[in-house]
This record gives C-alpha cells, structure tokens and sequence, in this order.
C-alpha cells in the first residue's frame, strides 16, 4: 500500500465513497445530502494542512485523510484529523496505515497532540483501532449523533499526545 498526497485527479475515486459514506449518516457529522462541490472543499485541503490517499500497487484508491490543526493560535500545536477507507476496502489495514502515516506526520509537523472532536461511539470499529493507536476517549457528548439506525448516540472526543 502506497500513502501519498492526494491531487485532483484522486478526487472523483474520493467523492465515490465519501458520498456513499456521507450519505449512510453512520459516522460522519456532515450533512446527509452534503454535495460535491463542498465536500471538495472540506476534505481537499491546502497546505500547511494536508490530503493523502492510500492506493494499491495498481493505482486503486483505498482510502484517504486530511490532516491540519485542529485548533488556531495558541492551541494550533493540537492536530486533526479525518478519515475515510472505500467500503469495499475495508479490513484490509487501510485506515490503520492512515492513522499512522497522519501520526508521523503530526509529530513531524510539530504538533504536541492529536484530537478527534467527534468520534461516533457506535462506530466501534473505529474507536477501537483510535484506542490501539494510544487515544482515549477524554469525553462523550451524550446523544450528539442521529444515527439512522440507532437513534441518538454519543459523540467521542478522543485524544492522545504525540
């Protein structure tokens, strides 16, 4: 697997699962109906912030993150991050690669930090790989999400020093 920064050419395998994911309202915040062209904006981002894809060998995309501070002035050394791994991708250590690649890259960037601001707590799958990398859930906004399936569930703020 290949990590490396996303250009516009990656952007229509991107918003092929970014809307499906969007779309299923199970573990992002953003709007259900979010449309492309802000969608673009949120999850292409501009330097010193950063967009990565994870291809296969053939070029396939896998996957992909943004990472940029997550705060501004002076919090901005606490880093962000996103994620999203195709569907027909997954368990295959996509979003693992992810989350350490946007590790390194924090740590290289200077940040002292990481936080993830909204973490669903129904997305186990996540949580649990986040909690394998050294975060921890420092709070939970009680019935912050409406999932679809599983009503109002919270939403995870998770945390952990680089």
């Amino acid at each position: 697997m290949l990590i490396r920064t996303a250009t516009a050419e990656d952007w229509p395998a991107i918003w092929a699962f970014l809307r499906r994911i969007v779309a299923a309202g199970e573990t992002y915040t953003y709007p259900r109906d979010l449309d492309e062209g802000r969608a673009r904006e949120i999850w292409m981002l501009e330097p010193p912030s950063r967009t990565v894809v994870a291809t296969d060998p053939d070029g396939t995309v896998l996957g992909s993150a943004k990472m940029n501070p997550n705060h501004m002035g002076p919090a901005a050394h606490i880093a962000g991050a996103s994620f999203m791994v195709a569907p027909e991708h997954g368990g295959r250590g996509v979003g693992r690669a992810l989350g350490e690649h946007v590790l390194d890259w924090a740590r290289a960037e200077g940040y002292k930090a990481m936080q993830f601001n909204a973490v669903v707590e129904s997305n186990t799958r996540a949580v649990a790989l986040w909690r394998s990398l050294g975060f921890e859930v420092i709070g939970t906004v009680p019935k912050a999400f409406a999932h679809p399936a599983n009503g109002y569930v919270g939403l995870h703020i998770m945390h952990r020093f680089l």
